[in-house]
């Protein structure tokens, strides 16, 4: 059987997609207001992952980006672990700020199963949006490719999350508002990276001499 090989850039921007998902996840405590628009810190940095999953997709196919997302996943999973056992530690007589901790640090089983399922779906949306669409369009159109994948896997990851975190806790209206929101500045960050997604694409594919084409796939995400 031949052992799978995987590229220095290959594992540093696997890296830098478990890094930005794993920071992501704790500094969405903090609730931002920008230009009267509300979002959370992780909301500014999350999109980094999709655009990453782009990368992934476009250079080196749907399998390696499958592979990216269940260890970003398994990651994020063995952080909250740590993350509890953490908390139910006993405090030494000198830690005054376990109160602080559980804030910041513990997560609620609905917060938890809602970012699980919403970037599981969103991150496999994303990276088969753009794998089929690459094979369709014969590897014209990145922008398009890029925009369009994000605006479904992103679309997906919010509709989920935010109506399962916050169902009972916040009104229909005010509810719809907050997805509608996150959603346009997700997808507007795409947009405005996506000069900067073209460059990184054009750099990896020459330096990896690889473009990767999903043709007759079967899309298994397991």
């Amino acid at each position: 059987m031949k052992k799978e090989e995987y590229s220095k850039i290959f594992i540093i921007l696997c890296a830098i997609n478990i890094t930005c998902l794993l920071i992501s996840n704790i500094i969405t405590i903090k609730t931002i207001n920008i230009w009267g628009l509300i979002f959370t810190a992780g909301d500014i940095l999350f999109p980094f992952t999709y655009i990453l999953n782009d990368v992934f997709t476009e250079v080196y196919g749907f399998d390696k980006s499958k592979l990216i997302i269940w260890t970003s996943f398994f990651c994020n999973l063995l952080m909250i672990i740590i993350f509890k056992i953490t908390i139910l530690l006993p405090s030494s007589e000198s830690f005054e700020m376990q109160e602080e901790l559980v804030k910041i640090l513990g997560s609620t089983p609905r917060i938890l199963i809602a970012s699980f399922i919403s970037f599981l779906v969103g991150n496999f949306a994303n990276s088969i949006v753009m794998s089929k669409m690459k094979v369709k369009t014969e590897g014209k159109y990145l922008a398009l490719r890029t925009i369009g994948s994000t605006l479904i896997g992103e679309g997906l990851d919010t509709l989920i999350f935010i109506p399962i975190v916050f169902i009972n806790n916040l009104d229909l209206q005010t509810m719809i508002f907050l997805v509608i929101d996150t959603y346009i500045l997700k997808v507007s960050l795409e947009i405005i990276l996506t000069p900067i997604t073209y460059k990184v694409i054009k750099f990896i594919k020459k330096k990896e001499k690889i473009d990767t084409y999903d043709k007759g796939l079967k899309y298994r995400i397991l």
